[in-house]
């Protein structure tokens, strides 16, 4: 029986157990650091928090973070991969993921999103449902693709940046790092590092 820990007990952490299932994975347990108060995650049980998993990791076959928020998650990776621990990857059976495209490790990869040839996909990234990545993009650490977002080819998106759900980026955009871009944005230019851009076509709010 393989058996999967998930740290995180959230909505993002229930779609990443539908997605497990999907995967193969046949036991599921949620670690997080409201329990013992938070005991379930809609059908999977909360075990414990941060510390219990740590000292439980023997029990699992692999692990994985859970978490939404980009700097969280990064630095729970970190943590559990400073010791060692066996930490997995997901893609959804109905996922599109070219045998060229190269995924990191902790990364998701959930129901019709397509990534094509040669993309690059960085540790601890979500790439969210139905979302595109085209050719030759490379993401960088702890990045998340929102529902819906389309990356054309060619972009560059650094660490820690989140691309908000139904956002766009036309091809060969540069995008820093800490980057938020708003739901439905446009963007068409590069984005420096730590900047927040909304709108059609998108633009600073800092």
């Amino acid at each position: 029986m393989k058996r999967l820990a998930l740290l995180g007990a959230s909505g993002h952490g229930k779609v990443i157990a539908d997605t497990a299932e999907c995967c193969g994975w046949q036991e599921i347990e949620f670690f997080d650091d409201a329990w013992p108060a938070r005991q379930t995650n809609g059908y999977w049980p909360v075990v414990g928090d941060t510390t219990v998993l740590l000292s439980s990791l023997g029990r699992f076959d692999g692990v994985l973070v859970a978490i939404g928020n980009n700097r969280i998650r990064q630095a729970k990776l970190l943590q559990l991969q400073a010791i060692g621990a066996h930490v997995v990857s997901l893609i959804h059976p109905s996922a599109t993921f070219s045998r060229y495209a190269r995924l990191g490790v902790g990364s998701v990869v959930f129901a019709g999103a397509v990534i094509n040839a040669d993309t690059q996909i960085g540790q601890g990234t979500i790439l969210n449902t139905g979302c595109s990545v085209d050719h030759d993009c490379v993401l960088g650490n702890a990045v998340h693709i929102s529902p819906g977002a389309r990356l054309a080819g060619g972009v560059e998106i650094g660490d820690l940046s989140w691309v908000g759900i139904g956002a766009s980026v036309r091809q060969l955009i540069l995008i820093g790092s800490g980057v938020m871009v708003g739901a439905g944005a446009a963007v068409v230019a590069d984005v420096a590092d730590g900047q927040t851009v909304v709108g059609v076509p998108a633009c600073s709010l800092r």
